[in-house]
């Protein structure tokens, strides 16, 4: 019987919590701005960015 190969953990890093944080903010304030209410809109972008980029590993799955 073939052996299954292990299972990887998904990718989850600081790196891109806090890049998610930062262009979330940006891209926030901007809509937030053309919606009128920029600090909704970076307290939201900063949610989401960090939510979406949370999951995203700029590196290769296996680093030392």
């Amino acid at each position: 019987m073939p052996k299954k190969p292990p299972r990887r953990k998904p990718h989850r890093n600081r790196r891109g919590l806090f890049l998610g944080a930062v262009l979330g903010a940006v891209v926030g304030y901007f809509a937030g701005r053309a919606l009128g209410n920029p600090a909704m809109g970076i307290v939201l972008g900063m949610l989401v960015g960090s939510a979406l980029l949370y999951r995203v590993n700029p590196g290769p799955w296996n680093r030392p």
